[in-house]
């Protein structure tokens, strides 16, 4: 048995990652290890991620965990080969920070530095605040985990939308990879 193998908790996650073979994601899809219970992390709305109260301060660490991050139906959990822990999520897990239009397409970056264009498999989404009825813009960043986009990213998103007819009427809206993606309700954008 190796030390990785006794470490349970943030050691034992951090020390598996680590561990994974390869540059890309690890597959996390693949991985079905018993629950081992909770772990106090928690991603806060504006996407900053807290150890026991307390913001986790290294980003490297913050990508690290990202990368085995998993929404299952039951909520957001760190999977390894060996463990699944629930965390808590506030909102998205992830934020993104930049949008750049490169032809047709939306590129966007999040906060732990995935690169990720939207389209089929990567739409955008606009709800509203139930309290307040301010828009709610998500990204879908990869397998059911998504990305909020800060205010200065959906104020961007909204320069470069351009109006289109639709059955419930004139809507703004952006295209990338060739979908169109509404950024708001049809007339919003007229009163």
């Amino acid at each position: 048995m190796t030390p990785t193998d006794t470490k349970t908790g943030l050691d034992g996650v951090a020390a598996a990652v680590k561990q994974a073979p390869g540059r890309g994601l690890p597959p996390v899809h693949l991985w079905h290890p018993a629950h081992c219970g909770e772990i106090d992390i928690v991603i806060k709305r504006n996407g900053q991620w807290f150890h026991e109260g307390t913001p986790i301060g290294r980003e490297a660490l913050v990508r690290l965990f990202s990368t085995v991050l998993r929404k299952d139906p039951d909520g957001f959990h760190l999977v390894t080969p060996v463990e699944k822990m629930k965390i808590t999520v506030e909102d998205a897990p992830f934020t993104a920070v930049q949008v750049d239009r490169d032809g047709d397409v939306l590129r966007f970056v999040t906060n732990v530095g995935d690169v990720v264009e939207a389209g089929p498999d990567n739409e955008i989404r606009v709800g509203a605040d139930p309290a307040t009825g301010e828009p709610q813009p998500y990204l879908h960043v990869r397998r059911g985990l998504e990305a909020r986009l800060r205010r200065p990213v959906f104020y961007e998103l909204v320069e470069m939308a351009e109006e289109r007819d639709t059955p419930a009427g004139p809507t703004l809206g952006v295209t990338s990879n060739g979908v169109w993606f509404p950024v708001g309700p049809a007339r919003a954008h007229l009163a």
